[in-house]
C-alpha cells in the first residue's frame, strides 16, 4: 500500500500507442512481484500480452493477479480466470459472470454514472483507448460520481501522482521510475 492505495504494478512490455519497454517480460515482472500488493498481467496481444503470460505468471507467484485486457467477451473473462486471474479488467461493458472478480472500466463519466448496483470495483483511466492520449475527464470527476472502491489507472509517474480518493493505483509503462519516486 502507497498513501492507502493498493499498488497494482503492470507487467506491461508494449501498447498499440507506441510505447516499447527497455526490459523484458521476466524483469518487468519480477519487479512487479517484488513491490505490487496486485500484479497485472496484460492478456491482449496489442500490449504484449497473452494468455499464457497470464498462466505463466499464476505458476510465479502468490500474490493476486489482475488480468488486464478490454475483455470484450464473457469467454475471455471465463478464460482469465480459469487460467489464474483472481480479477479481470473488463472496459466498456459490464459482464453476464463473475462481475464480483472484475474490475470494470468505464469509458465516461456518463458510462461511470450509470453503473448498476452490482458493481464493486471500477476503474477511472485517465487514457483515451481510441487515441492514446488523455481524456479531458479526471480522476477528480470521476471520484465525484463514484463514492465506491475506484482505482487510479495511467500516467502515473511517481508517488505524486497519485490522486487523493484512489483505493488502488495501477502504474504500468512508468513502473521503474514509479519506483524509484517512493
Amino acid at each position: 500500500m502507497i498513501n492507502g492505495a493498493l499498488l497494482i504494478a503492470e507487467v506491461k512490455i508494449q501498447s498499440p500507442f507506441g510505447f516499447k519497454s527497455e526490459k523484458s517480460w521476466d524483469e518487468l515482472f519480477a519487479l512487479a512481484d517484488r513491490v505490487g500488493d496486485m500484479i497485472s498481467i496484460h492478456t491482449d496481444p496489442r500490449w504484449g500480452g497473452s494468455f499464457e503470460l497470464l498462466a505463466k505468471a499464476r505458476a510465479k507467484t502468490k500474490k493476486p493477479i489482475l488480468a488486464k485486457g478490454i475483455h470484450a467477451t464473457d469467454e475471455e473473462v471465463r478464460k482469465a480466470i480459469d487460467v489464474g486471474a483472481d480479477f479481470v479488467l473488463v472496459v466498456g461493458r459490464i459482464p453476464a459472470i463473475h462481475v464480483e472478480k472484475c474490475l470494470i472500466e468505464p469509458l465516461t463519466l456518463a458510462k461511470l454514472f450509470s453503473l448498476p448496483k452490482g458493481v464493486q470495483k471500477v476503474v477511472w483511466n485517465s487514457r483515451d483507448l481510441k487515441t492514446g492520449g488523455l481524456k479531458t475527464e479526471t480522476f477528480a470527476d470521476a471520484r465525484k460520481i463514484w463514492k465506491g472502491w475506484l482505482c487510479q489507472a495511467s500516467n502515473i509517474k511517481t508517488i505524486n501522482d497519485i490522486q487523493v480518493g484512489a483505493d488502488a493505483v495501477l502504474v504500468g509503462e512508468h513502473l521503474t521510475g514509479f519506483i524509484e519516486s517512493l
